[in-house]
């Protein structure tokens, strides 16, 4: 470069306003004075005028001096911008008649260097150069180096940062484009994925991020972009996709790859992707332990298998022969070769676990390696599609095992070339096609010594050592026997080997499934419970008919009906058998095969093992009915509780959630063993409790089981019931026609057999589905004759429900005293009626109409009563809305301090709630930070302010609402 290009002004806009004179930076002074140099740059060549100039810079409060402060600030730009001895007729600004034109030859701008670049990709792109296109744009994207015009006071400024930050989305948009013509679509959807944050209603990204997914064979997400995209619209805005989006979606059905990758020639031109990182998922077991007599098995299991197929061995045997450790010790042989994950799922086809459907296995199998986000279809052909399309460039080791039949097995294949799957299970398995098959048998008489030996130890055995044999002869080889049997040996120091193989000699007791010839495993079980006083006779008896796998003290002292301290005293026993195991303290469970023996003994005894197991069902019942928002005496069919073990129903619902994810299966074992009205039930009872959690499938598994034996129960509410259930879980799930069909089906049925409880409820519901849908009228008719029925019921639930729905039903209307009316009336039955998150719900939706309209006072105290329910029952998202509302009143008041001190109370309880299991998470997140923002807005705080709003902006909800990131894009505006 010469002398003059070396000296040469150069401005910059695209960030904070910037000057250099050759690569020396020039200081511009106050943000006054850069906002009129930024007034002038941006229209090079051009007259300003000074009116222009004082609008546009100070806009509704002019400077007191008019327009004589211009010239002061010109002045000092000329000084700061031109070279030494340069007049004013020579400046790069020329004062003319009535205003100010800066020279357009005389500054080097980068918004003309940002025009060149990306002319020049359009014309790169148009002329089948898209990697061309790509440089240019990337170089136009590094020339942004911030908000452009950053900290510029004044109304040019705000549109022309509008415009340029407008400008930087479109070079972005079409540099993503042009890495999908490249094939580089890994690196277009990392980029779309914080693109498409900031603007959910973006079909344009949409369309991109369905290309880039379809490129990286992933067509099954792509399609879940187009549906998603397709629901939000209609939802949210009450629009269908347009004209461009729907062309991709047909495309991607018909895999169109020209329409929708474009060229061949410019994907293979473009350099092969990086490879990803990912997250290592390995859900292996712990390895079993000794393993012994099975290195020829264990060989062929981990022996190389073709390459680029997905490989299957099947490993099968009778039950207690090993096959679990020895795929777990397979599988963690072959873990290093598998860095894209190394899965387990137990099919549970012989256990009294309900057992695994392929639906509930793919998607814990899908949420495993973090592809599930939110709720999962239900239907297994799009679960299997979703299943293979995560996988196709996935590398894994699936263990499946105690598998039933191919059906089970085959929709869990992955799809990814490399892959292997393990399976084991009691049954060949024929009809699948597998590379290679292990059938296990019992081990030899050499190994299975040497096992006994392994856990009872060397001298105990060398002292015995005819006797060893012996007791390996009666356990046939079989793992499980010997590791009961030494078990039990190691327990009872004073027994010798000789000992435990005199009691197991002639036992004729036969466990089916386990018959090896004409020795068992049931001899070594038989063993342990004839030891057993009668007492713990009784109880593992009773143990058989537990309705979950895992249990607590309280289950079993329910079906034993006795005090819970001598309860646990016979579970410690037991586990002191072996009989019995404690996973973790407080909880118990039996081994399958163990649970089949106890189950067996249980039905000599069938009187006993009735009572047992009514309650324990009545149990579940009794928890759940307290927990629900219903109560206890609420339900008007079904047995009320009586001498529950709970004192609170925080107690109860504590005691629920130790059951995990077994409490659909309750439900299923009650159906089971033909308890269909304890099914049904405890089924309805459940609703509350799961919706609460945001648990839907769980509570959508539980109504579908219950309804399917609904024909068989006594009581003839529940046809109705379980229908209005799965209605009103179907309004969380936003499943709002599947909803309406259930709901209407049972607002027919209970009108034709006159059943008004359930009719109120129907109606109630329909309500809740109208006004979500946007059919105001329709849900203010079937609200109305809710609450009719309610009050004429003198049922204070459903009416305090039904005028909520009904109060916001008005609120959106904003017929504000209507509103206020309905929750006036809401609360006044809520308090009849005593649900502390009923009550909390009618305070806070009167509070934000109070709120709304600007009833400070009103507001704070119902949101203050609001927060002291929430802490009461422990509801976490109603502490923290409450508390980030009651901020906003105080900020209303001018209370700026505490307005800011009860946001950060609000984020504190936020961060209390799961963004898994909490379906408004996000939504919660974005809306505390926007109230907060303003907070600090108010008190001048504003780069706080700043943080926050960038934050709310930055939340990955792809559903949040496009009300709070308007209001955070106010914010950044009002900064």
């Amino acid at each position: 470069m010469g002398a003059g290009s070396r000296r040469r002004l150069r401005l910059a806009v695209l960030g904070p306003v910037r000057a250099w004179r050759g690569s020396t930076p020039l200081d511009l002074g106050p943000v006054r004075r850069q906002a009129v140099l930024a007034a002038l740059a941006l229209r090079p060549g051009f007259l300003v005028s000074h009116d222009q100039l004082l609008d546009g810079v100070w806009g509704a409060e002019p400077p007191n001096s008019g327009r004589k402060v211009l010239p002061s600030y010109v002045y000092q730009l000329r000084e700061i911008l031109d070279a030494e001895s340069t007049g004013p007729a020579d400046s790069v600004i020329r004062g003319e008649r009535g205003g100010y034109r800066l020279v357009a030859d005389g500054a080097q701008l980068d918004v003309a260097d940002l025009t060149e670049h990306v002319e020049a990709a359009q014309r790169a792109k148009a002329s089948g150069d898209p990697a061309a296109a790509m440089d240019r744009l990337s170089q136009a994207l590094a020339l942004f180096v911030g908000e452009p015009l950053a900290g510029l006071p004044g109304p040019f400024a705000d549109v022309e940062r509008q415009r340029l930050l407008e400008r930087l989305r479109t070079v972005r948009t079409e540099r993503l484009e042009c890495l999908v013509l490249l094939g580089r679509y890994a690196d277009a959807l990392d980029d779309l994925a914080a693109l498409s944050v900031s603007s959910p209603y973006d079909e344009s990204l949409a369309a991109l991020r369905m290309r880039a997914l379809y490129g990286s064979e992933r067509q099954a997400e792509a399609l879940n972009v187009y549906q998603d995209m397709r629901e939000r619209l209609r939802d949210e805005l009450g629009v269908d996709p347009g004209d461009e989006l729907h062309r991709v979606h047909e495309a991607v059905l018909r895999r169109d790859d020209e329409r929708i990758l474009g060229p061949a020639t410019a994907r293979s031109a473009a350099p092969p992707p990086q490879p990803r990182r990912r997250r290592t998922v390995n859900e292996l077991p712990g390895d079993a332990g000794h393993l012994i007599g099975r290195e020829a098995e264990l060989a062929q299991l981990i022996s190389p298998s073709a390459p680029g197929s997905v490989s299957i061995v099947t490993v099968d045997g009778t039950a207690g022969v090993g096959k679990t450790a020895l795929v777990v010790r397979a599988a963690r042989e072959l873990s290093t070769h598998y860095p894209d994950g190394c899965l387990f799922v137990d099919l549970r086809a012989h256990s009294t676990q309900r057992r695994q459907s392929p639906e509930r296995a793919l998607q814990r199998l899908l949420r495993s390696l973090g592809a599930a986000k939110g709720e999962l279809p239900s239907d297994l052909e799009e679960l299997t599609a979703v299943w293979r399309a995560t996988t196709s460039p996935l590398r894994l080791l699936l263990v499946l095992d105690d598998a039933l039949d191919a059906d089970q097995i085959r929709p869990l294949l992955p799809a990814g070339g490399g892959s292997r799957v393990l399976v084991a299970g009691r049954r060949r398995l024929a009809e699948l096609d597998a590379d290679r098959r292990v059938t296990l048998e019992p081990l030899e008489s050499g190994d299975a010594v040497s096992l006994l030996t392994h856990i009872i130890g060397e001298e105990r055995a060398s002292r015995e050592p005819e006797a060893t044999h012996q007791l390996v002869g009666l356990c046939d080889g079989l793992p499980l026997a010997l590791r009961i049997a030494g078990s039990r040996l190691q327990n009872r120091g004073t027994w010798t080997v000789e000992y435990l193989v005199g009691r197991m000699a002639g036992d004729e007791h036969r466990l089916g499934e386990l018959s090896v010839g004409d020795r068992s495993v049931e001899a070594a079980f038989r063993l342990s419970y004839d030891q057993l006083a009668p007492e713990q006779q009784r109880g593992f008896r009773a143990l058989g008919m537990a309705p979950t796998v895992e249990f607590d003290v309280l289950t079993s002292a329910a079906m034993l009906d006795r005090p819970s301290r001598d309860t646990e005293r016979i579970l410690e026993s037991l586990v002191d058998t072996s009989l019995l195991q404690e996973p973790r303290p407080g909880r118990y469970r039996l081994h399958d095969l163990v649970r089949v023996h106890a189950r067996r003994l249980a039905e000599t005894a069938p009187a006993e093992a009735a009572v047992a197991r009514t309650a324990a069902l009545r149990l579940y019942l009794d928890a759940a009915r307290i927990t629900s928002d219903f109560g206890a005496a609420g339900f008007p069919t079904g047995p009320e509780p009586a001498d529950a073990p709970f004192t609170h129903w925080q107690d109860a619902e504590t005691w629920l959630d130790a059951a995990g994810g077994e409490l659909a299966d309750v439900v299923g074992h009650a159906a089971a063993l033909g308890e269909a009205d304890y099914a049904c039930w405890i089924a309805e009872a459940l609703v509350d409790y799961f919706v609460r959690q945001g648990r839907y499938h769980e509570c959508q598994t539980a109504l579908e089981i219950a309804l399917a034996h609904v024909d068989e129960a006594t009581d003839r509410r529940m046809a109705l019931a379980l229908r209005n259930c799965l209605g009103y879980t179907g309004v969380y799930q936003r499943r709002y026609r599947q909803a309406r069909t259930c709901l209407t089906e049972a607002l027919d049925l209970s009108r034709r057999r006159t059943d008004p409880f359930e009719e109120a409820r129907a109606l109630a519901a329909l309500g809740a589905v109208d006004l979500s849908v946007g059919e105001d009228d329709r849900a203010i008719r079937h609200l109305t004759a809710a609450v009719d029925l309610a009050r004429q019921l003198s049922n204070d639930w459903i009416a305090s429900i039904s005028l909520v729905t009904l109060g916001l039903a008005h609120q959106f209307r904003r017929r504000n005293e209507e509103a206020l009316a309905c929750f006036a009336d809401a609360h006044t039955h809520a308090e009849t009626d005593g649900r502390p998150r009923v009550l909390g719900r009618t305070l806070t939706c009167a509070a934000d109409v109070h709120l709304r309209l600007g009833h400070y006072g009103e507001a704070k105290s119902r949101f203050r009563q609001a927060v002291e329910l929430g802490e009461q029952v422990g509801d976490v998202f109603l502490c923290a809305r409450s508390l980030t509302r009651l901020g906003t009143a105080e900020r209303g008041e001018g209370n700026l301090n505490a307005a800011v001190a009860l946001h950060h109370q609000a984020l504190l309880q936020h961060q209390l709630l799961s963004p898994i299991t909490d379906p408004s998470y996000h939504w919660l997140e974005m809306d505390i930070r926007s109230r907060l923002g303003h907070a600090y807005l108010a008190t001048g705080r504003v780069r706080e302010a700043r943080e926050q709003f960038e934050t709310v902006l930055h939340v990955h909800d792809a559903r949040a609402r496009r009300t709070d990131r308007a209001r955070a894009g106010k914010g950044l505006k009002d900064r």
